[in-house]
């Protein structure tokens, strides 16, 4: 697909340190094509590149897993601002054989007896595969900071832990890809009572979520300084302005898509001999 946008990579890479995501817009559209219908009219090329780099990961970890890579999407974000929706929309864009999806939830007694990366390990994507966390490791420094569920030294440990294996993980050839969706306080309360205004909805409708809510500005802080201590240029984070569901997607789509055109994927090279092959054929 060939266009005229620059790398939106670049454009909504997180700021070195110290980070302040209130100082970033949440319903800012940066390099986006247009309005809504606009923008929407991209998902279609977009998801038929996207499709076929996909599809170039995927068949190269079958033909060679010792050698092919990976990429992993951590999603975070504050209750409403879209984790969910990127996965429906964006990550549905290529084929579900090659996507390995996994959502983080509360630590489960199992979990707790081990180190907080131990489950995180278990979930990482296989060679060629595309990998999604739908909230991640850094729940396990933002939910017990926040919460007081742990002494402060364990938990500001974890960021040292962190950036080591993201860095081994990037070293043995896995892209990754962290983003931040970034939503202000009112659409998160309008999302809210949406959901408590649609029966439809009152699935997603978690009373939990007014609890954290309730401590927005801890959290912000938190999620200050988990952006500034762990943002290297191999595993960067990316701040999406997410109050546009529209445009959250799209961005979603453009940093995976240009991130996978950097890894320079190509078909992987017949293991047999195709001529003799051929031959074959015309006698069977």
């Amino acid at each position: 697909m060939a266009d005229n946008f620059p790398q939106l990579s670049d454009v909504l890479r997180c700021p070195q340190a110290p980070v302040d995501v209130n100082s970033i817009n949440t319903d800012a559209t940066p390099q986006a094509p247009g309005g809504k219908r606009e923008t929407l009219e991209q998902f279609q090329p977009m998801a038929e590149e996207l499709s076929e780099l996909q599809e170039r990961l995927f068949a190269r970890g079958r033909n060679n897993p010792d050698h092919a890579r990976r990429v992993l999407i951590v999603l975070q974000g504050l209750d409403t601002a879209g984790k969910g929706g990127v996965v429906r929309h964006v990550v549905a864009m290529v084929d579900p054989q090659g996507i390995n999806h996994h959502s983080f939830k509360a630590p489960t007694q199992e979990e707790l007896r081990h180190d907080f990366l131990w489950r995180v390990k278990k979930a990482l994507p296989e060679p060629g595969m595309l990998g999604v966390f739908d909230r991640s490791h850094y729940e396990d420094v933002l939910v017990p900071r926040v919460e007081n569920l742990v002494e402060e030294e364990v938990w500001k440990k974890r960021y040292d832990l962190i950036n080591d294996f993201e860095m081994n993980l990037a070293a043995r050839g896995t892209n990754i890809i962290k983003c931040f969706l970034h939503i202000s306080p009112g659409v998160q309360k309008e999302r809210l009572a949406a959901r408590l205004n649609d029966p439809a909805k009152y699935w997603k409708y978690d009373p939990g979520d007014l609890d954290t809510r309730s401590k927005w500005a801890e959290y912000i802080e938190a999620y200050n300084e988990l952006l500034s201590r762990c943002n290297p240029d191999v595993a960067p984070w990316y701040i999406i302005p997410s109050d546009h569901k529209w445009y959250r997607n799209w961005a979603m789509g453009r940093i995976l898509l240009e991130t996978m055109r950097s890894m320079k994927l190509t078909w992987p090279p017949a293991n047999f001999d195709v001529e003799a092959e051929k031959r074959r054929l015309e006698q069977a």
